[in-house]
């Protein structure tokens, strides 16, 4: 996967992944008012294929996209690169930020402990 996604391509990657293979024209109607143009959101898809985010089906002359990864690879992707841009690549350093900033509770950190615990037996 090349770079990160613009809010307008994570827009269209959410219609992908809540609604499957679609052709760009079917995928306006998931867009509230005022809906972006054909051809506007047709450059988003085509840029979002260029960045290896989704792929394309040719029925007849149309075709029909997909997602090429899951919304949870792309979390996780977004996750480890906010870790390494803003924290040095330390989840540590992050949570620390959270704590800091009140953001996470000891209870919280206490059933994060326990999750850890858990998943290292």
């Amino acid at each position: 996967m090349k770079q990160d996604l613009t809010a307008k391509e994570e827009e269209a990657m959410n219609i992908f992944w809540q609604h499957g293979p679609q052709y760009v024209r079917e995928m306006l109607a998931y867009y509230p008012d005022p809906k972006p143009h054909f051809n506007t959101l047709s450059t988003v898809v085509r840029t979002l294929e260029e960045k290896g985010y989704v792929g394309h089906t040719s029925i007849g002359t149309s075709y029909q996209y997909y997602a090429a990864i899951t919304a949870e690879q792309y979390h996780k992707k977004t996750l480890k690169s906010v870790i390494s841009r803003y924290f040095k690549g330390s989840y540590l350093n992050a949570i620390s930020a959270l704590v800091k900033d009140e953001q996470i509770s000891a209870d919280e950190l206490k059933q994060l402990v326990d999750q850890i615990s858990k998943n290292a037996r």
